[in-house]
This record gives C-alpha cells, sequence and structure tokens, in this order.
C-alpha cells in the first residue's frame, strides 16, 4: 500500500531554569566519562603509533567544471597516465595562499544559503553538480617522517570524509573512497621520503550525496597517521564476546594477524583483560602460528573472570582488552580493544532485556550535525548531545541513516546510552556488504550497541523477493561477524513481505494500526519502533504562524505519517511485547523543513533544537522516561497585546495531581493521567501563573511563570569555564538577555555580537531558529526566543579566553566571561607535529 512518510514532503520560552538547559548533573556525566579516557592509555598501544593528523592543513576550493579553477586537475585527461605526476602534492606547489585550518572541518556549514527548492532537503545550501564552484575542496598538508621510522609500515586512515575522496602523497596518486560515512585508509609507506618532509593531498568532491539530508562537505571527522610493524594486527580485526552465566564471564577472544615482511613469522597472541581501573583479572595466548609473506592468520582464545561488573545504562563499565602479537621474543605490535561485559536479548512477548532484566528502549533518531559547526563536531559535543538526551531520560539513539563517527559510539558506551547502529546503503552489492563489513567490525566490541540496523525506508526492497535475497545476504554476513546481535532495520509499510521475512527483529517506522496486527500474525518475530513520532514544535513558539514558518510548542503538531509524542509513547511504553522505540529526532537537524520551505532551513522535529535547548516536549519525555519527579509548566507569561486571549496553559508532570493558578486564583486542580499530561485554557493577564504538583495529597513541587521587564542586561554562561589546552577542546556558552530584576526574558529576538580574546577561537554560533539564515561562523548571532549559542575552542596554548557580547542597543549592558585555558587537565592525544612552511616552493630539478 502507499505510505506517505518523511522524505515525501520535504523551551520554551520558560522564565529561565536549571531544567531548561542541560543540567550540571548531566555535563557532569559528560565530564566524568571523558575523565575515564584521560585515565587510560590511547588504543595503539607500543610499539605501534596511532597520532592524530588533524593540525596543521591548508584548504581552499576548487571546480568541479572549470579545470583552470581547479588545480588544473583533469585539463587534458592526462592526469593519471603517470605516476608522481602531481605538482600539487610537492614541495614545487605554493599553497600560501589557501586558507589554514584544523579538521574536523565542515566547508558546507560555511556556504551561504540559497533559495533554490532543489536543495530543501539539504538545507537550502548550494552543493551539487548545478554549484561546481563550491562542491570540491582541496585539502593540503606537510609532514615530516623520521628516518628511525624506516622498516615500518605507515597508513593514512580516515573516520569519514563527505564525500567523493582522491589521495596524493608526494605526487603520486595513492587512492580514492566514495562512501561519506565508512572509515578507510592507505598505506603510503613506499610513497614516503623518510628523514625529510613530505606532502598530501586530500580532493574532495561533494557533487554526490547518500541521503536526503544535510551531510556536510569535507573531512569533517578525524585523520589520522598509523605506524606498525610489518607484522601486525589486522585493522578492526580484534573481537571479545562475552558470557555471563552465575557470577562469571566467559570471554571469547580472536584477532587476525597480517604479515607484509619479506620472511614467514612464528607469532602468538596474548590478551591481557583490564578492568576500569588497570587491574587484570585475566590472561590468555594462543597457541604459535605461522604468518606466511603476505598472509594473515586467525588467532582465537578464551578467559574467565569472576564478578564481572555489568554494563547497563545506570552502570556504563567498561573493560579493556590488551591485544599484544609477539614474535622472535619480542612484541611487535599491540592494541587495546574496549568493551563491556552484559547480555541483552529481544523477547517477541516480553520485549527488551538487559542483563536479565526487562528494559523499555526509550530512545531517539538522530542525524549528525549540530549548531556552529554543522557535520564536523569536536569531540566533546558528542558527549554534550549525549548528556543532553540522558538528561531527558532517553537511553538509546539510532544513527539515521549511517555508520556513525567513533566518537559518537565511545560517548555511548562510556556515558550508559544503547544504540541502534545503521549502515548507509541497504545492498548486497560488493560496496554495500564493504560498508556493512566495516560497520560491524568497526564497533562489535561497543556494549551500547544492542542491534544491527541494515538501513532505512527501502520501498522496492520492503516488498519484492529482491528485499528476501538481498537482506539474507545482509543478515547472514552480520551474524557471521558478530553473533552476539540481531538485525532488523526501519520498515515503513508492506510488513510480512520482503525484507521482513528475514529480519530477526522487525522495525516499525510511524504506522501505529500495522504493530498489533503484525504481531498477531507473527508470534515468533520481536518487534521495536525503528523511527516513531516526528512530532513537530518550534522552541519557545505558541501559536502556529503558517507566515512566519513555526510551530507551537504544544504537542499537538504531526505530520500525516507520524505522532505526538503522547500518541506514540501511549502506544508503545503499554505494550509489553513491543522492545521499544526511538523518536524522530532528538536534535533538530539542517534540510529536511517539514513542514515549511523556505526560508526554513533545519528541520522542526527535536525533542530539542539544532543548540540542544529543549523545546517543552522534552519535559513529557523526562516525566515518563525519567526516575525523578517532574512538573513543568508552559508557555512563558509574556503576550503583550492578547490580553483577554484565550492561552492553553500545559503542565507536564509524572505526579499525582497539578493545581493551577493565575495570580493567584485557582484555575482548578487535574488529575495527571498516565503518560499523559494536564492543560487548561486561561484569558491572558499579565502577572504570574503557578503549577503546584501533588504527590500522595501533599504539595512537592511547584513551578511559576512570570510576565518579565524589558531586557536591561545580557548573561553569558558556560557549561564548563575551564577547559584543556589540546586545541580540541571546547565550551558551550548560553547567550541571554535579563530584564531589572534578573529574569529571563523569553522574547527577545535582537542580534548580539561577539569579540573573543585569547588562547582559543570562536568555532561556531547558533540559536535554533529553523528559519535563521545568519553565518554560522560569523562573531555574531541573534537571540532567538531569549537563547542563543556560542562554541569556542582552545588553543594548545595555556591561558584565558576572554568572549565579550553587546547588543546593538546601547541601553543592554553588555557581559563577558572568561575561560581558563590549562594543561593540568589537558587530554593530549598523539599527534603528527605541525611544520612550519615558508611557503616558496622549490623550482623543478
Amino acid at each position: 500500500m502507499p505510505v506517505v512518510s518523511r522524505r515525501d514532503v520535504l523551551l520554551s520560552g520558560l522564565a529561565f531554569s536549571a531544567t531548561s538547559a542541560l543540567s550540571s548533573r548531566a555535563w557532569a556525566r559528560a565530564q566524568s566519562a571523558l575523565d575515564a579516557i584521560a585515565d587510560q592509555a590511547p588504543s595503539a598501544l607500543a610499539p605501534r603509533e596511532k597520532l592524530l593528523f588533524d593540525f596543521g592543513w591548508r584548504f581552499d576550493l576548487g571546480n568541479g567544471c572549470v579545470p583552470a579553477k581547479d588545480l588544473d586537475f583533469g585539463q587534458d585527461q592526462g592526469d593519471f597516465a603517470k605516476t608522481g605526476d602531481f605538482k600539487f602534492s610537492t614541495k614545487h606547489f605554493d599553497d600560501s595562499k589557501w586558507r589554514s585550518l584544523n579538521l574536523p572541518h565542515d566547508w558546507a556549514v560555511e556556504l551561504p544559503f540559497v533559495w533554490d527548492d532543489d536543495q530543501k532537503s539539504h538545507g537550502y545550501k548550494p552543493l551539487g553538480r548545478r554549484y561546481p564552484e563550491n562542491s570540491v575542496g582541496w585539502y593540503r598538508r606537510a609532514f615530516d617522517v623520521p628516518a628511525s621510522d624506516q622498516g615500518r609500515r605507515i597508513r593514512v586512515e580516515f573516520d569519514g570524509a563527505f564525500r567523493s575522496a582522491l589521495i596524493f602523497v608526494n605526487g603520486c596518486f595513492i587512492g580514492r573512497n566514495d562512501n561519506g560515512y565508512a572509515p578507510f585508509g592507505f598505506d603510503i609507506t613506499d610513497f614516503l621520503h623518510f628523514g625529510e618532509k613530505n606532502y598530501i593531498v586530500v580532493r574532495m568532491d561533494a557533487s554526490f550525496g547518500d541521503g536526503w539530508f544535510y551531510e556536510g562537505a569535507g573531512l569533517y571527522r578525524h585523520v589520522w597517521l598509523v605506524k606498525h610493524d610489518t607484522l601486525h594486527l589486522g585493522q578492526h580485526e580484534s573481537y571479545v564476546r562475552t558470557e555471563v552465566a552465575g557470577k562469571t564471564a566467559t570471554l571469547a577472544l580472536g584477532t587476525v594477524v597480517e604479515n607484509i615482511g619479506d620472511k614467514v613469522e612464528t607469532s602468538r597472541v596474548r590478551w591481557e583483560i583490564q578492568d576500569a581501573s588497570g587491574k587484570t583479572v585475566a590472561t590468555a595466548e594462543s597457541a604459535p602460528q605461522s604468518v606466511e609473506v603476505d598472509g594473515k592468520t586467525s588467532f582465537t582464545a578464551t578467559a574467565k573472570f569472576a564478578n564481572p561488573e555489568l554494563w547497563s545504562p545506570e552502570t556504563p563499565t567498561l573493560y579493556s582488552a590488551i591485544v599484544t602479537v609477539e614474535a622472535g621474543g619480542k612484541a611487535r605490535d599491540a592494541e587495546r580493544v574496549p568493551f563491556g561485559v552484559r547480555t541483552i536479548k529481544f523477547d517477541v512477548d516480553k520485549g527488551f532485556f538487559l542483563n536479565g532484566q526487562s528494559v523499555k528502549i526509550k530512545g531517539t533518531c538522530n542525524h549528525q550535525d549540530h549548531a556552529g559547526v554543522g557535520a564536523a563536531l569536536p569531540d566533546r559535543l558528542q558527549y554534550f548531545r549525549i548528556g543532553v538526551l540522558k538528561e531527558m531520560g532517553s537511553n538509546g539513539v539510532r544513527t539515521s541513516h549511517n555508520m556513525p563517527t567513533p566518537e559518537w559510539v565511545e560517548a555511548c558506551d562510556r556515558m550508559g546510552m544503547m544504540m541502534m547502529c545503521e549502515t548507509r546503503q541497504m545492498s548486497s552489492n560488493a560496496e554495500g556488504m564493504a560498508q556493512l563489513e566495516t560497520m560491524i567490525k568497526r564497533y562489535r566490541n561497543s556494549p551500547s550497541i544492542v542491534i544491527w540496523s541494515m538501513g532505512n525506508e527501502e520501498w522496492y526492497l520492503q516488498r519484492d523477493v529482491v528485499g528476501e535475497h538481498v537482506m539474507a545476504a545482509m543478515v547472514r554476513r552480520t551474524h557471521e561477524l558478530d553473533p552476539t546481535r540481531q538485525c532488523t532495520a526501519a520498515v515503513n509499510g508492506s510488513y510480512g513481505t520482503g525484507i521482513s521475512k528475514i529480519l530477526d527483529v522487525e522495525g516499525f517506522n510511524y504506522n501505529l494500526k500495522s504493530p498489533d496486527e503484525y504481531h498477531k500474525a507473527h508470534p515468533t518475530q520481536p518487534c521495536i519502533g525503528s523511527e516513531t513520532a516526528s512530532a513537530i514544535s518550534t522552541r519557545g513558539e505558541y501559536f502556529t504562524d503558517k507566515q512566519r514558518n513555526v510551530m507551537s510548542a504544544y504537542d499537538t503538531n504531526q505530520p500525516g505519517w507520524g505522532e505526538t509524542a503522547e500518541e506514540w509513547w501511549k502506544f508503545y511504553g503499554t505494550r509489553e511485547w513491543m522492545a521499544g522505540g526511538f523518536a524522530w529526532t532528538g536534535f533538530d537537524y539542517r534540510g529536511e523543513p517539514t513542514p515549511y520551505g523556505w526560508p526554513s532551513i533545519s528541520s522542526q522535529f527535536g525533542i530539542v533544537d539544532t543548540c540542544g535547548y529543549p523545546k517543552d516536549t522534552y519535559f513529557y519525555y523526562k516525566a515518563w522516561w525519567g526516575k525523578d519527579p517532574i512538573l513543568h509548566l508552559f508557555p512563558h507569561w509574556n503576550f503583550e497585546g492578547k490580553e483577554g486571549v484565550e492561552i492553553p496553559v500545559w503542565v507536564h508532570s509524572n505526579l499525582d495531581s497539578v493545581e493551577l493558578f493565575v495570580n493567584g486564583e485557582s484555575q482548578g486542580s487535574k488529575t495527571i493521567e498516565h503518560l499523559g499530561h494536564a492543560e487548561w485554557k486561561v484569558k491572558y493577564a499579565p502577572g504570574v501563573i503557578e503549577a503546584r504538583g501533588t504527590k500522595d495529597g501533599k504539595v512537592v513541587l511547584t513551578e511559576k511563570r512570570e510576565t518579565v521587564g524589558k531586557p536591561t542586561t545580557l548573561k553569558l554562561s558556560a557549561e564548563r569555564t575551564t577547559i584543556d589546552a589540546d586545541g580540541e577542546d571546547i565550551a558551550i556558552l548560553r547567550a541571554e538577555v535579563l530584564d531589572d530584576q534578573g529574569r529571563h526574558v523569553p522574547t527577545a529576538n535582537f542580534q548580539l555580537e561577539f569579540k573573543v580574546t585569547g588562547a582559543g577561537k570562536l568555532l561556531g554560533v547558533g540559536n535554533g531558529d529553523p528559519n535563521c539564515l545568519e553565518s554560522d561562523k560569523e562573531p555574531k548571532r541573534s537571540l532567538y526566543n531569549g537563547l542563543a549559542q556560542i562554541i569556542l575552542q582552545s588553543t594548545k596554548t595555556p591561558g584565558q579566553i576572554t568572549i565579550e557580547a553587546k547588543s546593538t542597543d546601547e541601553q543592554i549592558k553588555p557581559a563577558a566571561a572568561t575561560l581558563s585555558i590549562t594543561t593540568q587537565q589537558a587530554t593530549l592525544r598523539p599527534a603528527v607535529p605541525e611544520t612550519s612552511e615558508d611557503y616558496k616552493p622549490e623550482k623543478n630539478d
């Protein structure tokens, strides 16, 4: 049957309180997880080196149609005729006019917006074949390779790049990659000058896309330089599979050793299992085996230890396996493999079980962009985003619709967030299977991942016998690589045919009329809500206004295919056999600006906006997904010109009942229905509204909203006032304006200007406005319904960053904030040293 989906249609404003932004408790979770990383050695252990390759790059835009504007690349079609002809990756090329930058970098977010409805789904950014002047970017870096590295193999590894990459080193073409999300890398040893300066160039072409949403452009994930022995562990080949019986954990250990040396090597592999404190709890070793020249050999072993600490969202305990390959009486390669001990089960009648306990998955779907930075997120921003969602009570995320960046998975592992990990291409062709295999191998040790998703809303494969064949191949290969987890897909129609016949767990996108019937007809297949809700709202707006492209923040708006938050959770939260579900979406994201077009440039599906500022529905989820008593009253009480107009007043709460007062006069008490909310209609009059929440006959929580005065003073506040001097760390600041009594003004929408000085830089700005066409990179931004966000990034120099904010209205007092940049807590990762260049190209000999 025909199905309408998202693809076809292409906070509040409260008096500001601790609950209307990421609370200190949520940030503490993120900080604790990051501190744990700082206490451990990097994943690569001696004698291997894994060096961050993010610093010291130069960048320039090319052109997809005019070779003269694209370094003459493709000028005579003879570019690949001879090895070593690519001058732009040699010392003879002058890049002094190119822009200096560090990675990760997304040049798409820097482009202006254009009113081109063909670009609507992609956030109205001018990318693609019709915009050749914006769709090609060149990255170049000089780097030294010491003479002492001779005899080792050296690889350059990319965690992901969007989209089509061509790699050149010292004038030679190295290789290409066309997927925008999967990691890739190349051995560049043979092309290096040891003891001299070397040059790498990456040409990125974002003319084609992988999705129907904003995807960014460029080297938007980390790049690494890896040095290892000719006898070494295969990339992503080490695994730890855990079983728990009683009070004993049994580990199945495996890896692959590769030999690209010039002689056969007899080697063995040792495993040392460490707990979170670094204490060794078990060891194992394989029998010695020969590894042939240019060959690969698999090694396995088992280990046991008592009283394992089980991984869960509440206790995200991680262990590590130190994997070492030995030959000739010495260690030749080693790596640290984090893992968790836990059990998972999807039951057809009882839903999902974690560690033997019934757990309802309370999840959100998310794309990978954020205000101010586009798709190029610093690591700490990944933790920030998980913290926002965990504070809401969420325990799960879905990676929509692609293989995620490693730091997002790492944040879930360390902070306790379960994950549905999804591949981009649902296909059994060579490329699709390669993407799937890479994803499974890369993340199969992550305890946060509880299920694999084979793809999203593939209408043809959902209904056709071809889908059975494709899915059978994908599921079979996934089970070979990871027999511990099951497979699902995000299915939005034709249930019971095509791919549904093959899936371990049936996924449902929307269509609330289908799951009950399907469950009865398929009594052996568990079910999960792979994508639900699609509720629409705009932070701080309480009247839907088509002229302004905004939707009210009440939980009353959904597209034809979707449901409100309350509708979908009443369905999924009351069916024991349903494992849970993932709401579309946790965060607003660029592109798919439903239900409006231009000038809307981001979605309005989010439970929080693009900055992470909560909308009011956030507190519906917090009430029914969290464990704490909740009372959230809205809207704000500032509606000048609407005196006498009936205003809906809502409360999200998990208490027994709530009584509402308007200027001291009771409007009556409402019983809170399970998984519901309370609402009144009140004629607006300036003053105060107050909610008093009752539990067991006693008032336990109260909350007020006041009519505030005119804005008088700006305020800047940071979640953290001390950050690392590592050139990567960030501070996220909230900008707002207060009245003369120090109260947040929730209707302020004027522009602010920023000045940043000291040991840092302005990385990006945002405000969560889905219709804002201001730059994410310039030092100014309008408040939107009282809020804006500034992201500052440190340098590698200890000191201070000072940011000043002012309004164009001189009557409003400016604000300033100072942050400390310190090496005392710096989590410096080993990095390729930056090189100093005079940028005077040498002449050809």
